[in-house]
């Protein structure tokens, strides 16, 4: 079951701290890797990262950067930081937790080409070592899954995770209607995460490719990112569990 909780990311998608603190309390040890995107990282900064670091929380830091390389590899740069240990990191008490747990994956953007995306991937490896911390892995969104796609999405996908892989990124975030063509072409190492990920009897909302946690894992997905099903659940932590045994069950 811990192999399966793993592969779950929840969408820390909020406006303010302390909604998002009342998230993470509620689902306590049922979720171990949150993503933190633009809305919160905009409002708060490296101070949301750094507090789920304090709860041993891993992080999957959405930032899809997206510029000239030199810029993409400086951001990249400063991303691998945040894996630098807090040493006086408090819990909600003020006590000090003892807990730390390096950032786990961050995003760039493929539409950047192969000239940003090696870029990247050189700067975390560079700025890794020099830090000596754990290097985040990095991967390359492809198309979003809002997008509702079309008769060459699945081949403009498959481009651009190829191109990604020949550039040294560890993996692509990609729908899972991708994933098992990803898979078979790219072999077992490739890191695929997969949003849009909706248990059978949720809404899909304004995520038009959608998968069941399922289904996703049968096609090869590595990591499920999921927010709504969960955060707006009548009861968030048994909707967490509910999808690592989903998952578990694969």
């Amino acid at each position: 079951m811990s192999d399966a909780k793993d592969k779950l990311i929840l969408a820390l998608d909020v406006p303010a701290f302390e909604e998002a603190r009342v998230i993470v309390e509620t689902l306590g040890d049922a979720v171990g890797t949150y993503k933190v995107g633009f809305q919160l990282f905009t409002a708060y900064g490296p101070f949301i990262v750094r507090y789920l670091q304090s709860l041993g929380k891993k992080v999957f830091l959405d930032l899809k950067f997206h510029d000239i390389p030199n810029t993409v590899a400086s951001g990249v740069a400063s991303a691998v930081g945040l894996s630098v240990p807090v040493n006086n990191a408090l819990d909600g008490q003020g006590a000090k937790t003892g807990k730390f747990a390096p950032l786990l994956m961050l995003t760039i953007h493929t539409q950047g080409g192969a000239e940003m995306m090696k870029a990247a991937a050189d700067a975390a490896k560079k700025q890794a070592a020099a830090l000596g911390v754990t290097r985040p892995l990095v991967v390359g969104v492809t198309v979003l899954t809002s997008d509702a796609g079309g008769g060459n999405v699945t081949a403009l996908v498959l481009e651009r995770a190829k191109l990604a892989q020949a550039s040294g990124l560890d993996g692509v975030v990609a729908s899972a209607q991708e994933a098992s063509m990803l898979r078979r072409e790219l072999g077992k190492d490739f890191v695929i995460v997969t949003p849009g990920i909706r248990p059978a009897n949720a809404e899909a909302g304004d995520q038009k490719r959608v998968e069941t946690p399922a289904s996703a894992i049968r096609n090869g997905a590595s990591f499920l990112v999921v927010g709504r099903p969960i955060v707006k659940a009548a009861d968030p932590r048994q909707a967490a569990l509910d999808i690592i045994a989903e998952i578990a069950s694969v």
